[in-house]
């Protein structure tokens, strides 16, 4: 595997070779309908759980934060939803409660401005405010008060490593995210992201020096395209050459959107990760 991600450099590729090397709705056959699927199942678990919908946690429009209780006194696990910081929302997520509910554990869902609407810097920003309106507010939700688990997946996975700086995040479980935004920067993603060299920076997890030490488990599908698993390995050795707490695993024969299967199973893979993070960290 080293042999193969150190061969991958997305520098010597055409902008056609790098614009496919990110694109998981052309690499996935029906990704347009799973995601359909998982909107449809997620409105109908959102209809069980309509008591904490929509909680507003700041001006614009998407700033908002869904809470599913599990359990009165359980801890939780926040959500960020992906979609390359510029499509869904997390309306279309709240399937991938089940898992962890099933566990006894509360799960949130957070919304954000999507670009062009905002900046990276200015989304990055919004997770770290709904973070913390959501800390206020768990004591009246019922759920337990002493930090929570971020957790997210492939854009939500970059913006969980960037919201473990957050004082009342505990620990972080990123599912096939970017972490190295330079090669997003010089894609077809960039046209709404509006990147320049000091944001893609400043917002690359791969960039930082240091940082929390707070426990990070990233996840990747084996069958993703072969830059966005080397995100993930990229990410995970980075980590570990600074110290930092990390765990880095493939899941066999998963792409970029079956791999969310592991969430949604009571006893799948990244389920049982996200309970033995809440078992370290939290009460």
């Amino acid at each position: 595997m080293t042999t193969q991600f150190s061969a991958l450099d997305w520098h010597a590729m055409s902008q056609e070779q790098r614009d496919l090397g990110l694109n998981n709705g052309v690499a996935v056959k029906g990704s347009a309908e799973i995601v359909a699927g998982w909107e449809q199942r997620s409105a109908a678990l959102r209809q069980k759980h309509p008591q904490h919908l929509d909680l507003r946690y700041g001006p614009r429009e998407r700033n908002r934060i869904d809470f599913l209780t599990a359990r009165g006194g359980a801890p939780t696990l926040l959500f960020i939803h992906g979609g390359y910081w510029q499509h869904r929302a997390k309306e279309v997520f709240t399937i991938f409660a089940e898992g962890p509910m099933a566990h006894g554990i509360n799960v949130a869902l957070i919304g954000y401005t999507l670009a062009p609407d905002a900046t990276l810097d200015e989304i990055v920003a919004e997770i770290h405010t709904g973070i913390g309106f959501l800390a206020k507010q768990l004591p009246t939700l019922g759920a337990t008060a002493d930090g929570i688990v971020v957790s997210g997946w492939s854009a939500g996975g970059h913006l969980t490593s960037m919201a473990l700086s957050h004082p009342f995040v505990k620990a972080g479980m990123a599912i096939s995210g970017i972490y190295d935004l330079e090669p997003i920067r010089h894609s077809y993603l960039n046209e709404k992201l509006g990147l320049d060299e000091a944001m893609s920076r400043r917002n690359s997890p791969m960039m930082q020096g240091g940082g929390a030490l707070k426990p990070l488990s990233l996840v990747v599908g084996g069958a993703e395209l072969p830059l966005l698993r080397k995100q993930t390995a990229d990410f995970a050795g980075h980590r570990a050459r600074y110290g930092q707490p990390v765990t880095y695993e493939e899941i066999p024969g998963a792409d970029h959107f079956s791999v969310m299967n592991e969430m949604l199973a009571p006893q799948g893979r990244i389920t049982t990760l996200v309970r033995q993070l809440l078992e370290r960290t939290t009460g």
